[in-house]
């Protein structure tokens, strides 16, 4: 009897455990729309993004990001400097409705740069320092490439389409999150191809192909995108 409670319990965790998993071959959805806004006659400016990421096409929230800052651009360079914050809801993967709760400060700089006649790279360096809900005060370092490429011109004009790519690569600052439970220094990495649409100078389409992997999983995502500059 005792032998068949033990392997009655080991059942349960396994498949407890199992459910809890991500399921990786499943594709996800993120729907995002990203603003800025320079200030007339000014140095200064907003900008930020709301994302309401899935884990499937919709319905089983991954995350809700709330995110914004003011931006700082030196005189005589095309850098852009953010101090901004955001707040995050994480949701758990399959039917649980849990969620838990992240405040985030970050700071940033946007480095544009181009290259040959239709290479347009961009750099993006962040640095956050995390409030997570349950975890210790953490922080995690970000190092984004973008690259545009035109296709139907040589600029990103009204009316052109462009292929975009970029890969994102998340390092955390520290291991310990609190309570014996530890982290890897790498966290995750986002490789991204999509295709983009000029709709005129401040409005931009994007629909595309985001691959993120992390320790323990990794996972595709279909991504469509609103950049708007106003």
């Amino acid at each position: 009897m005792r032998k068949l409670f033990f392997v009655l319990i080991v059942f349960l965790i396994s498949n407890t455990t199992h459910a809890q998993q991500v399921e990786q071959s499943k594709t996800g959805a993120w729907y995002m729309y990203f603003f800025k806004h320079q200030f007339k006659n000014s140095q200064f400016g907003i900008q930020g993004d709301i994302q309401y990421r899935n884990w499937n096409l919709g319905g089983d929230l991954e995350q809700l990001l709330l995110r914004s800052g003011i931006t700082y651009k030196p005189k005589n360079t095309n850098v852009l400097l953010t101090l901004g914050y955001g707040n995050i809801t994480t949701g758990k993967f399959g039917n649980s409705n849990d969620t838990s709760l992240e405040s985030r400060i970050y700071q940033e700089a946007l480095i544009p740069q181009k290259l040959a006649k239709r290479l347009y790279l961009t750099h993006r360096f962040r640095y956050e320092q995390r409030f997570v809900e349950n975890q210790d005060f953490r922080t995690r370092y970000r190092y984004n490439l973008f690259l545009n490429i035109p296709l139907n011109s040589t600029e990103l004009i009204k009316n052109s389409y462009y292929l975009a790519f970029y890969n994102e690569l998340f390092i955390n600052g520290q291991t310990d999150i609190g309570d014996n439970r530890m982290v890897e220094l790498f966290d995750r990495n986002r490789t991204y191809l999509g295709l983009g649409y000029v709709l005129k100078p401040t409005m931009k389409f994007q629909l595309g192909w985001m691959n993120q992997k992390t320790v323990s999983w990794g996972k595709g995502q279909i991504q469509l995108s609103f950049h708007h500059s106003f």
